[in-house]
């Protein structure tokens, strides 16, 4: 069985969104990677990004960016 680790979840409005989000985190380096939507939590859209809660203040470098709710949980 895997262990759940705390997980920083951020959900879009679109999935033009979380697809433009994935483009400039790949092209500045923020850790992460696209996700399906946890049951747990509703949104716009189906997917979301999952990265380390340590990298939250990496997130300055994506300003501009849309993004529906940011959300720290366990997967």
């Amino acid at each position: 069985m895997r262990v759940k680790k705390p997980t920083l979840v951020i959900t879009f409005p679109t999935t033009t969104a979380a697809l433009g989000w994935e483009r400039q985190c790949e092209a500045k380096g923020v850790p992460g990677r696209l996700i399906p939507v946890p049951v747990t939590i509703t949104a716009d859209c189906g997917l979301a990004w999952a990265m380390p809660p340590q990298e939250r203040g990496r997130l300055t470098e994506l300003e501009g960016l849309p993004y529906s709710a940011l959300i720290k949980m366990e997967l």
